[in-house]
């Protein structure tokens, strides 16, 4: 009969993946709130974002900031699930991570450079929901 011990995680380990959810969390709060502010920006007609008369996937401004507006607002309510250690957030918080990072690569030639930097913070954030095991939510 062969019988396996169970694995024990080092108290190092579960710090780091409570550290991970805990800044994807962070990350997400405030990129999100970071969005919905860009979001009214757009839908205000604020000067602040580039035209570009030939982009392939041209929207209206005002379609951009809604889009924006509703995805950072539900990334700031995935947030406050990943902070209460909600089990549906890291896969929700995974999937609008995603998103963002696709409506901010359509995005970029009205505000290239923020564009470019909130695509990397939401790689951080996929990346620290998905390194840390589902066993280890705090919580």
């Amino acid at each position: 009969m062969v019988s396996t011990a169970p694995s024990h995680r080092s108290s190092g380990a579960m710090a780091a993946a409570t550290g991970l959810t805990l800044f994807a969390a962070v990350m997400l709060f405030i990129s999100g709130v970071l969005a919905i502010f860009r979001g009214v920006m757009a839908i205000a007609r604020d000067n602040v974002f580039v035209t570009t008369p030939n982009y392939v996937f041209k929207f209206d401004l005002t379609g951009w900031g809604w889009i924006h507006l509703i995805l950072g607002a539900l990334a700031v309510a995935v947030s406050i699930g990943l902070f209460a250690a909600a089990t549906w957030a890291r896969a929700v918080g995974v999937g609008i991570a995603a998103l963002l990072i696709i409506v901010n690569f359509l995005s970029i030639p009205y505000y290239p450079l923020w564009s470019l930097t909130l695509i990397a913070l939401y790689g951080f954030v996929i990346w620290a929901l998905c390194v840390a095991g589902s066993e280890n939510v705090p919580g």
